[in-house]
């Protein structure tokens, strides 16, 4: 049958001398249907010219073909004035429902920029607080697919109020199931809380901008002058802000990332990360591993050669790859498990830690911890980054919210210490004092409260002074002061680490440990939730 406007479906169905078969109905309804999702052309033609995708096209994307399932297609909003009693389109902007992805349930909810440019209003919120619902009730990951303009300002104060009902559900859903905000097109002011709440935040390049006032604003009130891009856009936000963990060049290959992401997770915090066969084997030799890191402690090398050496495949996802370089913090498997690591990264600033580097992995390791991820922690760093502006700006406060996250961890907790391991970020980065369940360490590795140099000249700093030869007593001081504490088995004698291996076999003895761990359970006190650091 012909496709029928919108407006001639709704005035038979209303008529009341309308008797039509069910059969006659059911085509009406599917002509409906179809006509609702297909849009106006127009529009899409102007979607697809600004280099983006419509909304039902990246649901397509992200969920396994023909299981998309939709609530609430033919919601509308009610006739409020201000020009919108005659514009009353169908969805009011935003496609939600369920389908899945390799198989597993996965909720999502897409901002359609076809229609009132994306923004929320009343209807469009009750549509988007439905899919949060359901996503929470059913125990699966909620992927939001973010292009709008923000609150429908027609709309007044009910758009804002549909805005904290989805804070509100971000809130109650952290740390139960997953959630993931990819940002498509335009994210700004309030809109922008609700991606900061989820877990990860994917951006497109030179397509999705976020920030809570715009370049005209920013203007008006600075005299700073920043294009949309320049202030919010997504190498911004990966590389500078902190607030974006991915960054794609195009939309077909982020949202292939999201489903990569999902696959890596549990549908909810009650759930074990899924479990995949795996053809390399757990015991494989990583006898590369014995010319990747430099005996000399100055030394770099890139962290992340170690990482894919260990990893099932050498394939890992890295969160904040862009951000915060000198500590990395990456999903792979190991066994075919999932499993969550973190590392320092001698490549950058020697692998310190600093304010972004703590908050990057303190973050990374309560997400882990919430959704069943063990964590493997591989230890090369001289300390925290020293510095006035490092003091000033809260290192103390930021470097606890790391040592706050791992002892607050009860998951299966393995550390390795490959070369270095000084001061407190020794004890910060999951040593055997705060909980970690087992502790490994390279036959090269130094584990002191400093390097040998710094400390011989406080603790021999009299002799050194007193001597005939200072430099010559310093340095004999510096090779004693090694050969009795720091010297590779001195904290394995002492209980402090479980054992000093071959390199070649860390990925063999983590497969092991973490087998092991698997059934580990901890009975914690009571208590409401604790109160991180700030």
């Amino acid at each position: 049958m012909e496709t029928q406007t919108l407006e001639e479906l709704e005035e038979e169905f209303a008529a009341p001398d309308a008797v039509l078969s069910l059969r006659t109905r059911t085509a009406e309804l599917n002509g409906l249907h179809a006509t609702v999702a297909a849009g106006d052309a127009a529009a899409t033609e102007r979607q697809h010219a600004k280099g983006k995708l419509t909304a039902r096209e990246r649901v397509d994307l992200l969920l396994d073909p023909g299981t998309f399932q939709e609530v609430e297609q033919l919601r509308r909003h009610r006739a409020t004035g201000f020009g919108l009693e005659d514009r009353r389109p169908h969805t009011d902007g935003v496609v939600g429902g369920w389908g899945t992805v390799e198989g597993r349930t996965v909720f999502v909810y897409a901002h359609d920029f076809r229609i009132f440019g994306g923004a929320l209003g009343e209807a469009h919120a009750a549509k988007i607080h439905k899919v949060m619902d359901l996503a929470l009730a059913a125990g699966a990951p909620l992927v939001s697919l973010n292009d709008g303009a923000g609150a429908r300002i027609q709309e007044g104060v009910t758009a804002l109020a549909g805005y904290g009902g989805i804070f509100q559900r971000n809130t109650r859903a952290s740390g139960v199931i997953p959630q993931i905000s990819v940002m498509l097109g335009p994210c700004a002011g309030g809109a922008a809380y609700s991606p900061a709440l989820t877990d990860f935040v994917f951006m497109v390049r030179e397509t999705s901008q976020m920030f809570i006032t715009g370049p005209d604003v920013i203007q008006a009130v600075t005299g700073e002058q920043v294009t949309q891009n320049g202030l919010g856009g997504a190498d911004v936000h990966a590389g500078t802000s902190g607030v974006a963990h991915f960054a794609y060049d195009d939309e077909e290959t982020c949202l292939e990332e999201v489903r990569h992401l999902i696959t890596l997770l549990p549908a909810n915090s009650t759930e074990e990360p899924p479990a995949v066969a795996c053809d390399d084997p757990a015991d494989r030799p990583g006898d590369t591993l014995l010319d990747l890191v430099p005996a000399d402690p100055q030394r770099p090398y890139d962290m992340r050669h170690v990482v894919r050496e260990v990893l099932d495949d050498g394939d890992l996802m890295e969160v904040h790859e862009h951000w915060a370089g000198n500590v990395i913090c990456a999903l792979g498997r190991i066994d075919g498990r999932t499993v969550g690591v973190v590392a320092n990264q001698p490549m950058v600033l020697a692998g310190v830690l600093d304010i972004h580097a703590s908050e990057k992995a303190a973050r990374f390791v309560q997400l882990c911890d919430a959704f069943n991820i063990p964590l493997v922690t591989l230890v090369d760093v001289p300390g925290f980054l020293p510095g006035v502006d490092q003091e000033h700006g809260g290192i103390i406060r930021h470097g606890a919210k790391l040592l706050y996250a791992y002892c607050n961890a009860t998951v299966p907790r393995i550390q390795v210490i490959l070369r270095k391991a000084y001061g407190g970020a020794y004890i910060v980065m999951d040593s055997r004092s705060i909980g970690t369940d087992l502790s490994y360490a390279w036959p090269a590795n130094e584990i002191a409260v400093m390097g040998a140099e710094g400390a011989a000249n406080v603790v021999f700093r009299r002799q050194i002074a007193a001597s005939d030869d200072p430099e010559a007593t310093r340095q004999q001081l510096v090779k004693e002061y090694k050969a009795e504490l720091m010297h590779p088995y001195y904290a394995a004698e002492r209980g402090l680490v479980d054992d000093v291996i071959d390199p070649a076999r860390t990925r063999a003895v983590l497969a092991a440990g973490l087998a092991m761990l698997r059934t580990k359970t901890v009975a914690l006190p009571h208590r409401k939730h604790g109160n991180q650091p700030a």
